[in-house]
């Protein structure tokens, strides 16, 4: 199960960090088709949000074909968003937790953590067109 974490100073809207999660969980296997997301009432509890907030975060989600709202069930996956390299027995999922330690030794905090790995993905989409290393397919932005 997922549990989302609000950051009121972020600027970002809560709805709009609880797809972000949602995406990132799917992304990295942690929520799996079939699993259900907590309940719009546990969502609240947890992170003192709007109920309403919730459910327009879960309406998009399910707008976006990531999950299928069940009346009195609950909230279900329906696709993942996992690729390769994401699982937590990958290598490229070690160098990434080897990197990001020594990031993190040499004083780097989150945001400069984002910062250097956006930057870095910028200069080579710029480099490469934006093009997809071979083998694989760009991201789609409908989706």
């Amino acid at each position: 199960m997922i549990d989302y974490r609000i950051d009121r100073g972020s600027g970002v809207p809560a709805y709009v960090q609880i797809i972000e999660q949602t995406e990132q969980a799917l992304r990295m296997g942690t929520l799996r088709v079939g699993d259900k997301l907590p309940t719009a009432r546990e969502v609240v509890a947890a992170t003192a949000i709007n109920p309403n907030t919730v459910l327009r975060a879960y309406r998009d989600l399910e707008q976006a074909g990531l999950v299928e709202l069940r009346r009195g069930l609950g909230t279900f996956v329906t696709r993942s968003l996992a690729r390769p390299g994401a699982e937590d027995d990958s290598p490229l999922r070690r160098e990434a937790t080897d990197w990001v330690t020594r990031a993190r030794a040499a004083g780097l905090e989150r945001a400069d953590v984002l910062a250097l790995v956006t930057a870095v993905l910028d200069a080579y989409d710029n480099e490469h067109d934006g093009s997809p290393p071979r083998g694989r397919e760009p991201k789609r932005e409908d989706a």
